[in-house]
């Protein structure tokens, strides 16, 4: 058996397809053997007369075993352990590395318990082999701990095990001195990764290493200045990491921040990278301020270095083709891009339409080509922090740099000198405007004539970042920066390089954001742009262009309506619907953008509705078939959810755009039945769009719905909780909207509706929810005054509070109405707060006339009731709500009018 193999390990290093093919069935037919592990474990430890070669293919087999069949290990893995162990003393590097991956392997799969249920304490023994001077031994225990920090950090921080993270850090500092220089570095990073892990979970203080601060601190000192680069890279992460303990770094801040410096610019862009983080995380501490504020002078210009592109970036980047009809690979599609437009609907009441309070990152610098994250990245944000810290008085400075920037003449620079104009566009905003005026049109002209793709790109960037100072430009000068951008944006979305598009669409969707209605006039050369653009973009673009329709729709909004925009945009949409099939994620956005499209043009979109319609009942029932066959075939995989979001999104939708035209679609029981479903997903963001769609129902089709309500009703009402926030806010709208719809008929569930919304009203939550909750205790107020007003002093104060903010709308009105009928009903629950209620009456400004005369009556009551009282408590006022009551209700601190 043990013959068999060593023959299999000799023949595994055959470069024969044929041989590789026969030892992958025979390693198949020995994993079914209970001790094979056990003989890996032995080949790999103890027998030192095969090669290390074949010992090493001996651990990297045990390796691949311990990930996959752990669990079926039982009793061979107490072997397995001390083999290991023992292996960490071993004279090969190879074995000892080996060995210590397959204890990490061993931790991370079953945590130090399982060590412990066969009698060894990990920990325990890797401190021992520190402590036993041999150097072989501290060489595997240090690799080890390594792991263990990178992979098992909670484990070794975890009261069960009596926090052996106490008793690792001051082992591990000890060997920042040690001789052997793979030592320090081990220890080091041990450290790093424990503290960087502690960083990355909110909450979690890294408690060993405050309690051994003097000897880290002294310990860093010293390896700071190591020759080997690997040293330094986690010496800047510390000092990073230590910028959390400002206080006892103070002393010697002057002196890391020269060190910084100098780190910062290494050649390693890698060493320059860690060193750079430090900036960006510096800037944001108030209390460091004065302490860095003497090396800005020194800091700009490294940062201006580090923003420009590197050889391999660029290498990696492309070069100048024109490469739109290349069609992209799957693995340059960010997810983030599918995944933005399954964002389930919130519904909001103090902002201009339904949506949630995602914001768009709008550093579209990412280069989905490069790392995520890297110098020229870390150096811009840094920039940007810096910016937004001292503010102006960097331009002194900066503008110079820039400027010579400007003039360089390899382009690499000149792109770094743009996004450096980007960066600082918000920090240093009042300085820049002076300058604006010529640097935008230059920064225009840059977009028209620049032959390198890099530097348009990253120029569409940086205009957008001004979008909100050339919109804000009177309309005499509208033909000087208003209309030259919106142009060379056009001209740029249709640009013939990928990467420009990329920036010009996303940079055309920030100035759609910021114009709103200013966009309206421009409406047809924007949409025959986008038109084109529909037909020129591939996948990774397409995704980028369906968020700029949408932003076009919501910032136009019925604007759209035009039949010949409705004719110009419906059918490139339409095209794509239809190519588009059922489980592909590329339909996420396409969905989204269809959602504000549809509210958008309203009526004009009755003529795609019922194709769009069956399509979203298609999607939702196909998710809740296969489902039930995943819930019955492991082998059958568990479908995306997001599916089902997108489709109620859509036809929420829907309902908002085309309102009572959609009835003949609700007729059908299946629309009804899979709503009902999707109100009791387990996946929050489901019922968070299917109450959103149910509320849109209930504006325009009760008749439809009013019999699924002894149904719908408990569902709401069980959703009235405080988390998930988004699912208890569209919860609360749905159920005011059904009351505005069936009025005294709700009132078999408002006992129960008010019970979970009055302690709501009460907490400190989120702002939309409070301001929904409100509205809709104001419209079951107005329906069922009798059951609410008796409650009414238990939330006045809070409720004035939250509602006197939001818009003047329909919601708002209702709620107030509501108001005024609980006070009719319960006078004296609102006397301890009317200052309150005086306040959120002149929230209205000046109100319709029916409303207005409520007001008016009950403030006169109260002044009646009050009687000689009412100067005083009138003059306690705020002068604004004093004036406000007298201009429009003719109330004063007189007792009569």
């Amino acid at each position: 058996y043990m013959g068999n193999i060593l023959r299999l390990l000799q023949d595994s290093r055959s470069p024969n397809p044929q041989v590789n093919a026969n030892i992958q069935k025979q390693l198949e037919q020995y994993n079914q053997m209970e001790n094979f592990n056990c003989y890996l474990a032995l080949i790999f430890a103890f027998m030192k007369q095969e090669s290390e070669e074949i010992r090493c293919v001996a651990g990297l087999l045990l390796k691949n075993n311990l990930n996959i069949f752990f669990s079926q290990l039982n009793q061979s893995l107490k072997y397995i352990q001390q083999t290991l162990l023992q292996s960490l003393v071993d004279q090969s590097k190879q074995i000892r590395k080996t060995a210590s991956n397959c204890i990490a392997t061993i931790t991370r799969k079953g945590g130090l318990s399982c060590w412990m249920q066969n009698e060894v304490n990990l920990v325990q023994c890797l401190c021992q082999l520190l402590d036993s001077g041999n150097n072989e031994g501290v060489d595997g225990s240090l690799a080890t701990i390594v792991k263990l920090c990178e992979d098992s950090y909670d484990q070794l921080d975890s009261e069960t095990f009596g926090r052996p993270v106490n008793v690792l850090v001051p082992k591990l500092i000890q060997f920042f001195g040690h001789w052997d220089e793979t030592a320090r570095k081990n220890a080091l990073h041990s450290i790093v990764s424990l503290w960087q892990n502690y960083h990355s979970e909110e909450g979690m203080t890294f408690n060993a290493i405050l309690s051994n601060m003097d000897s880290f601190l002294q310990g860093i000192f010293k390896l700071a200045n190591e020759g080997n680069k690997e040293i330094r890279k986690d010496v800047c992460r510390a000092f990073v990491a230590l910028l959390d303990n400002y206080n006892r770094i103070k002393p010697f801040i002057k002196d890391i921040i020269t060190y910084m410096l100098i780190q910062s610019q290494d050649p390693d862009e890698t060493l320059a990278f860690e060193a750079t983080e430090f900036w960006s995380t510096i800037a944001e501490l108030e209390v460091a301020m004065v302490d860095i504020q003497p090396f800005i002078p020194q800091l700009l210009p490294v940062l201006l270095n580090g923003m420009v592109y590197s050889e391999l970036e660029r290498s990696m980047l492309g070069g100048d083709e024109d490469d739109c009809n290349i069609a992209d690979r799957e693995e340059h599609i960010h997810p983030h891009l599918i995944n933005k437009a399954a964002r389930a609907k919130v519904h909001s009441s103090h902002q201009a339409g339904a949506g949630g309070d995602n914001e768009d990152d709008d550093d579209d610098d990412d280069d989905a080509e490069v790392a995520d994250w890297n110098l020229r990245k870390c150096s811009a944000s840094s920039l940007d922090v810096l910016s937004t810290m001292f503010g102006d008085p960097l331009l002194e400075i900066l503008l110079p740099l820039i400027h010579a920037r400007m003039q360089d003449a390899k382009w690499e620079v000149r792109e770094s000198a743009v996004l450096a104009l980007g960066a600082i566009a918000e920090g240093c905003y009042t300085g820049m405007k002076p300058h604006l005026n010529t640097l935008i049109p230059y920064l225009i002209n840059i977009l028209r004539t620049e032959p390198k793709p890099l530097v348009r790109s990253i120029t569409c960037w940086t205009l957008s970042r001004y979008a909100r100072w050339i919109v804000s430009q009177s309309v005499n000068d509208r033909k000087t920066y208003f209309e030259p951008m919106l142009e060379s944006l056009l001209i740029r979305v249709l640009d013939r390089n990928k990467k420009v598009q990329e920036a010009a669409c996303s940079a055309f969707a920030t100035f759609e954001e910021e114009a709103q209605s200013d966009i309206v006039p421009y409406l047809k050369p924007v949409l025959e742009c986008l038109v084109r653009a529909f037909d020129m973009y591939q996948a990774k673009n397409l995704f980028i262009l369906y968020d700029a329709v949408v932003t076009l729709a919501d910032a136009v909004q019925r604007k759209l309506q035009n039949p010949e925009y409705v004719q110009m945009l419906m059918p490139p949409l339409i095209k794509k619907w239809m190519t588009i099939k059922d489980d592909d994620r590329a339909l996420f956005p396409l969905l989204a953008c269809m959602t504000s499209v549809s509210q958008a043009i309203g009526p004009g979109f009755l003529p795609y509705a019922e194709g769009v319609f069956t399509r979203c009942i298609s999607l939702i029932q196909r998710h809740f078939q296969m489902k039930m066959m995943a819930m019955q075939n492991n082998n059958v995989e568990v479908p995306d959810r997001e599916f089902v979001v997108c489709a109620l999104d859509l036809l929420s939708g829907l309902s908002d755009g085309l309102e009572s035209a959609i009835e003949p679609f609700i007729g059908q029981p299946i629309v009804l039945d899979l709503l009902g479903e999707c109100m009791k997903e387990e996946g929050q963001d489901v019922r968070q769009s299917a109450f959103a769609f149910l509320g849109d129902l209930s504006k325009h089709c009760m008749p439809h719905i009013k019999s699924r309500l002894p149904v719908y009703l408990p569902l709401l009402i069980q959703n009235l909780t405080p988390h998930p926030v988004s699912v208890c806010n569209n919860s609360s709208w749905a159920i005011g909207e059904i009351a505005v719809k069936i009025h005294n008929e709700i009132e078999p569930w408002v006992g129960q509706i008010i019970d979970r919304l009055i302690p709501l009203m009460n907490q400190n939550l989120n702002r939309n929810l409070l301001e929904n909750t409100g509205i809709t205790l104001g419209r079951l107020g107005l329906v069922c005054p009798n059951q609410v007003a008796p409650r009414i002093q238990e939330f006045i104060q809070p409720w004035c509070f939250h509602l006197r903010n939001i818009r003047n709308d329909i919601e708002k009105e209702h709620a107030f109405q509501g108001l005024c009928q609980m006070i009719r009903q319960n006078p004296s629950g609102v006397f301890s707060a009317f200052a309150y209620v005086c306040d959120a009456f002149s929230s209205w400004g000046n109100p319709k006339k029916e409303l207005k005369d409520e007001f008016s009556s009950i403030l006169r009551a109260f002044r009646q009731h009050m009687g000689d009282q009412w100067p005083a408590y009138f003059n306690q006022f705020p002068p604004l709500l004093k004036n406000h009551l007298g201009e429009v209700y003719g109330i004063s601190a007189n007792t009569t009018d």
